[in-house]
């Protein structure tokens, strides 16, 4: 069972989705959990069903103290680079909480302080913490939910499958059709390169 918290002090998690996509945003979400909270299936989001992840949504929403979410677009993401745009996203999350935390736990091992706000970078702490986890379930429904709505506008790309991870099907369909607006053209979008002028 994951832990609750990793101090005392009124703490957000936040965790990203999306970081190794070759198209849409990256999402990332910050939760602050009560301290009472508990839940028996709440974990990583990328350890769970579909099914798991939307039903834990609602009540991540419901009982939370305050919850946030980000996207940060293609466009900047190809002008900042992923790293820079995945913090962005976090920190986009934080300031739109709320209530103002006094701790942040950031899942991974890389982070830009926040507003003087003392944090943790836990690796793989969507597996170790709840506000972490519940976070990382956000930041994935969010994102998935944007995707199914992209891939009614794009459907050869057939996003609403892959979430536009480069997956080989994925790959085809940009060697096919090139690429949309949505795509991020910082990314290899293809194995061979030259096989595609962007």
């Amino acid at each position: 069972m994951l832990q609750k918290k990793y101090n005392s002090f009124l703490e957000a998690g936040t965790d990203e989705a999306g970081r190794g996509c070759l198209a849409g945003p990256v999402t990332a979400a910050a939760v602050i959990l009560p301290k009472d909270f508990e839940n028996d299936i709440l974990t990583d989001s990328k350890l769970l069903t579909e099914l798991k992840r939307d039903l834990l949504k609602p009540i991540i929403e419901k009982e939370a103290v305050s919850f946030a979410v980000s996207h940060i677009q293609p466009i900047e993401i190809d002008t900042i680079n992923i790293l820079n745009a995945s913090i962005l996203a976090m920190h986009h999350a934080l300031d739109n909480l709320t209530k103002v935390p006094e701790f942040i736990i950031v899942d991974g091992n890389r982070f830009k302080t926040f507003k003087a706000i003392p944090h943790k970078c836990i690796v793989k702490g969507d597996s170790k913490y709840l506000s972490i986890a519940a976070a990382s379930i956000l930041a994935k429904t969010y994102r998935d939910g944007l995707m199914a709505k992209l891939h009614q506008e794009y459907p050869m790309y057939n996003w609403i499958r892959n979430k536009g991870y480069p997956t080989k099907e994925h790959r085809e369909a940009i060697k096919k059709y090139g690429l949309s607006p949505h795509h991020r053209k910082s990314f290899k979008q293809l194995p061979d390169q030259l096989a595609l002028d962007i």
